[in-house]
């Protein structure tokens, strides 16, 4: 292998690099030089998304351990786009602190998890892709636990650390038991190997429960709605985005490419999964007032939309659920940003605190319009569309029966979502949110935003993009 190959992993030198250099920044830098870490470390992140859109040699390195095909490459940039509106809409928060050198530690450690979800995505072997899951887990309970001095915090870093550890466990396990029944790590090696063995059968379903635990699919979702209430908001916009984007991706992948010979069995299994997620999702986000568990229950809902698409068939299942998650980045980043801004500016984040929000701050709340309306699917938005994809990939293969208990759940969704709707629009309130500017690192978040939700609506161009890429299955 010559250095040229390592081309092939260009994406993960480049994070790698940016790592490295915030690290000795922020290491050395003085008082004054560091108040333009924030604007050093996005903009080094935004040359490195922008890179990633560039064609990247395609092949694999370690002897097959890790692949580069271009579907991958096009799911590491989706999660580059999010992860750079994330890093935008911290800036206020981080700032409020007023403690720069929290900076150094929130960009490395963000980017450290990034790193690890680069590895699963391209794994190519289990080893791999356990190796990434980690790297992506163990960060993120240290951003977590960020605001270490508030209780709920804590409480939400050591809740979010037992359960990763149990899914891992539990994800560890069921490989031990696919190693012994098949005699390989590998993702090649692995499909002729497998045999309907009771055995492998075990090994299957406690390696897809693990992966359960990660996406917050019903009944492994007890953690999700404390941890997203207890962590700062943009690291609950991160985890309800990137880091169930790149998990499902894998998933899905996985499903298609190795678990092929239990295709039966795995369809039987996500088709009650599914249709419990979505359906607990929705009648528990009717019960919240808190904006954050609001969103929580919302994304356990949104997590069985995203796996309906991998009831249809390779192709096309893998293009609708990749478009999903696409929308989905900048819908649940619209809604969280601005719930990042009105908390920064009032601290309040329970929706009968927006009652009146438009009256005073117009813009705000037409964002959360937009992003509320795309997450319940309500046309000309970019939700719209990817539900419909979704829907459409289900129903080619027969799946009528899901399709339509999703619509009848997506019909209870507008009603739930239409409710902050209200509250900013139509409930009078004598003593709303005071009027207030969002910083320009919040605005330039807002305007990506807002343009993805209405050009991913309107173009089809990125659908039939994706759907023309290889996806090496």
């Amino acid at each position: 292998m010559d250095l040229t190959a390592l081309l092939v992993m260009r994406q993960e030198f480049s994070l790698l690099a940016i790592i490295v250099i915030l690290l000795i920044y922020d290491l050395f830098a003085s008082e004054k030089g560091k108040s333009y870490f924030h604007f050093t470390g996005c903009l080094l992140f935004l040359a490195h998304t922008v890179m990633g859109f560039f064609p990247i040699p395609y092949g694999e390195l370690f002897g097959g351990m890790y692949n580069n095909i271009p579907i991958a490459n096009l799911v590491k940039s989706i999660l580059n786009v999010g992860i750079f509106i994330v890093l935008l809409q911290s800036y206020g928060k981080l700032k409020k602190e007023d403690s720069l050198f929290k900076r150094g530690e929130y960009f490395v450690l963000m980017l450290s998890t990034l790193f690890g979800m680069y590895l699963m995505i391209s794994s190519g072997n289990f080893l791999t892709f356990y190796l990434g899951l980690e790297i992506a887990s163990l960060p993120m309970a240290t951003l977590i636990a960020f605001d270490k001095y508030k209780n709920n915090s804590a409480e939400a870093g050591a809740k979010y650390v037992l359960s990763a550890a149990l899914s891992s466990g539990i994800l560890l396990f069921g490989l031990s038991f696919l190693y012994a029944g098949s005699g390989t790590m590998y993702f090649t090696d692995f499909t002729p190997s497998l045999v309907h063995t009771p055995f492998c059968l075990i090994g299957f379903v406690f390696f897809v429960t693990g992966m359960f635990f990660k996406i917050s699919m019903v009944p492994f979702h007890l953690w999700t709605a404390d941890v997203y209430e207890g962590a700062p908001t943009g690291i609950t916009a991160y985890m309800s985005v990137i880091s169930k984007g790149s998990a499902v991706f894998v998933l899905t992948v996985l499903l298609y490419k190795v678990f092929a010979p239990f295709v039966t069995q795995w369809q039987n299994i996500l088709w009650w999964v599914i249709v419990v997620t979505i359906t607990v999702g929705n009648l528990f986000a009717l019960r919240q007032d808190n904006l954050k568990r609001f969103l929580a229950f919302s994304s356990i809902s949104q997590a069985g939309y995203i796996m309906l698409g991998i009831m249809g068939s390779g192709q096309q299942g893998m293009t609708a659920t990749i478009y999903f998650i696409l929308v989905y980045i900048f819908s649940n980043l619209a809604a969280f940003g601005v719930i990042a801004a009105v908390e920064n500016a009032s601290g309040k984040v329970k929706i009968s605190d927006y009652n009146g929000l438009y009256s005073t701050n117009p813009k705000l709340s037409l964002l959360m319009m937009f992003a509320l309306f795309s997450l319940g699917g309500i046309p000309p938005l970019a939700g719209f569309f990817s539900k419909f994809f979704i829907f459409t990939a289900a129903a080619s293969q027969g799946y009528y029966g899901l399709v339509l208990i999703a619509l009848i759940n997506t019909i209870i969704s507008l009603y739930y979502y239409l409710l902050p709707v209200k509250a900013m629009f139509i409930n009078k309130n004598d003593q709303p949110i005071e009027e207030f500017q969002s910083d320009n690192y919040s605005r330039l978040a807002s305007v990506i935003c807002l343009v993805g939700l209405v050009i991913l609506g309107l173009a089809s161009y990125f659908y039939e993009y994706i759907g023309s890429l290889s996806f090496g299955m």
